[in-house]
């Protein structure tokens, strides 16, 4: 399996895509002036904010080193950056998708900011090599075995 099927695989399985949430009209325009109004910096921020949050589980957070005051920090660059997006770069676009589609468009419209996010840090070489390194425990066999089942 190629390296970017490994990424694509892991950027899924982070960001749950099989949400059920609707995208109307105005939560495409939404969507679009989020990603586009953000830059490679807000990009890393809220990643970093979505790792910071994800490393306060229990069954990872013995993996991950995040302390009082650099959470704090993450979280409010976050913060800022959320609400810049909304109450200035987006404004317009957050008034009417919450006007017209509702309360459900946030979590749609975050979710595809956090997809782009993530695609630009899966970017990096090493982000890269790190999800490759997967790839000698998947048995490839059994992959092409569902994909391409042999006829009895």
């Amino acid at each position: 399996m190629p390296q970017k099927a490994f990424r694509a695989l892991a950027v899924a399985v982070l960001l749950c895509v099989g949400s059920n949430a609707y995208a109307g009209v105005y939560s495409d325009d939404l969507v679009k002036c989020l990603v586009r109004s953000t830059t490679s910096k807000d990009k890393t921020d809220l990643v970093r904010w979505i790792f910071a949050n994800a490393a306060l589980h229990p069954e990872v957070s013995s993996i991950a080193s995040i302390t009082d005051s650099q959470r704090e920090a993450i979280n409010r660059a976050a913060g800022t950056l959320i609400e810049r997006l909304l109450t200035d770069s987006c404004r317009a676009s957050f008034r009417d998708a919450m006007k017209y589609e509702g309360g459900s468009t946030m979590q749609l419209s975050f979710q595809v900011l956090g997809g782009a996010a993530m695609s630009e840090l899966m970017s990096n070489s090493e982000v890269g090599k790190g999800f490759g390194a997967i790839e000698p425990y998947i048995s490839k066999e059994k992959l092409e075995a569902v994909v391409h089942p042999k006829e009895p």
